[in-house]
């Protein structure tokens, strides 16, 4: 743990395991009482000083941090493949990803931008300042744990805040990895804390509950985040969330549906089907279905499921064993109500696959509103496909769900896009893009999908709080 400028290792400790491998490949200190309590009052006294930086001075440490990161990014990428299991191309794209939003924060840094109202008495006038929040705890997940690190990191330290980082049980060696780099870029003692912990519960409830830790930002479950959010509404806490998805993919009838399957395989199977932007539900139009369904299939046979670092491996493993029960259960429950196993549909076990976490990308076709994949968020391997008949159906299908982050929308109709552009209830779609994200643009969901938006220039007003000065002369 990092904690005030100091490393900390005579802790008990737990282990960290490669979940392709099932071998355990590090270990790191499990946080007590006293060690949430130290993070918390070193990052209260050094926020008193950091605040007072100017936003050129942060700006400067952030491209430190940045050149850093894309001199390791290789060794970055290797430890996270051994950590999270992602093919080693994915793990390489996402320190790269990730190190984008040191540099774009840096910038934004010096972008926070005050402003003057005109006053109706004519000895008065009104100032406008963004000032930084305060003490930042933030809670990163397994699944992307480099770039959902700078992705709130470096927004907050960019504003003039301070962080604790409570990174996800299952990935804190790659955390350790962005911290070193943040400590050798020279941010001071107490600006950046990192907690690791195997019980996350103490340390949230303490970013909720303690009135030093002024904002939480949180990347996970939506059942998770439904109670930090109230814990946090208790004591009127600054909040931001990036919670679950079950993001729709439709492909209109005026489409290629050859062209269609070919990017959306690339994007639901990305990481395994481990993201809260993976298109969940696909649905294709009848008359397309079976030109679609032959495509999709061709494809995902051809996926190489394997060792991350091993050549030629396009999908990895899933996180952990009950990671592989939920996808397999979703699966069981769609054949058992209909749904016809296209492609895979069971646990990969054989040979160097024994002892890992391993699922075979899997085509489901047939899938109807009665079974459990239609209605639950998977993060699995899975591609359901839905068929429809109408525009009308298909949107309302859409948005039938409690989530709102990512959609997804193949049409060479203009107007069609247009109109699924405007009638879809989620804070990302793409249209014929299956990469709609940049820390150029924001990222976020509506209803039960989050709160707030990361990235872009409301990245970082997530941090500020509005001060007015009225100044009587």
């Amino acid at each position: 743990m990092y904690i005030n400028g100091q490393w900390l290792t005579d802790r008990a400790v737990f282990p960290v395991t490669n979940p392709a491998t099932g071998e355990t490949i590090g270990e790191v200190p499990d946080c007590t009482d006293s060690d949430i309590e130290a993070a918390i009052a070193g990052a209260e006294a050094a926020f008193a000083e950091w605040r007072k930086t100017t936003a050129y001075h942060r700006a400067q440490l952030l491209y430190r941090a940045w050149e850093l990161m894309i001199r390791r990014k290789r060794e970055l990428a290797e430890l996270m493949t051994r950590e999270q299991g992602k093919p080693l191309k994915a793990s390489l794209n996402e320190v790269q990803y990730g190190a984008d939003f040191l540099l774009w924060f840096a910038e934004e840094a010096k972008r926070v931008y005050g402003h003057s109202i005109p006053s109706a008495r004519d000895n008065q006038r009104f100032m406008v300042q963004k000032v930084p929040v305060g003490v930042v705890g933030a809670i990163t997940p397994w699944n992307y744990p480099v770039s959902m690190i700078t992705r709130k990191l470096a927004p907050a330290l960019a504003a003039g805040c301070t962080v604790i980082l409570k990174p996800a049980e299952s990935t804190p060696l790659c955390a350790r990895a962005m911290v070193e780099i943040f400590e050798e870029a020279g941010f001071p003692p107490g600006v950046v804390n990192l907690l690791t912990v195997s019980d996350p519960a103490p340390v949230g409830e303490a970013f909720c509950r303690d009135p030093r830790v002024r904002k939480l930002t949180f990347t996970g479950s939506t059942a998770v985040g439904r109670q930090l959010n109230a814990l946090a509404a208790a004591n009127m806490k600054r909040v931001s969330m990036e919670l679950g998805g079950h993001a729709p993919a439709i492909v209109f009838p005026d489409a290629d549906p050859v062209h269609a399957a070919k990017g959306l395989a690339l994007v639901k199977f990305l990481n395994t089907g481990q993201a809260c932007i993976s298109p969940n539900r696909i649905f294709v139009h009848e008359d397309q279905l079976e030109p679609f369904l032959t495509e999709l299939t061709s494809r995902v046979n051809r996926l190489v499921v394997g060792n991350g670092l091993a050549d030629g491996t396009g999908i990895g493993p899933l996180i952990n064993e009950r990671a592989i029960q939920k996808v397999d259960n979703q699966v069981q429950d769609a054949v058992s109500k209909g749904a016809r196993i296209a492609s895979g549909g069971k646990r990969l076990s054989e040979g160097e696959l024994a002892n890992g976490c391993f699922y075979a990308p899997t085509v489901l076709a047939g899938v109807t509103a009665d079974m459990r994949i239609y209605r639950e968020e998977t993060f699995g391997p899975v591609a359901p496909v839905i068929s429809y008949r109408s525009e009308d159906d298909v949107l309302a299908m859409a948005n039938d769900t409690e989530y709102g982050l990512a959609a997804y929308v193949y049409s060479n109709n203009l107007a069609t896009a247009m109109r699924a552009f405007e009638a879809l209830d989620f804070g990302i779609i793409g249209i014929n893009d299956i990469n709609p994200t940049s820390a150029a643009a924001p990222f976020g969901g509506m209803k039960n999908s989050g709160l707030g938006r990361e990235g872009a220039a409301e990245g970082i007003e997530e941090y500020l709080e509005t001060k007015l000065g009225g100044f009587a002369i």
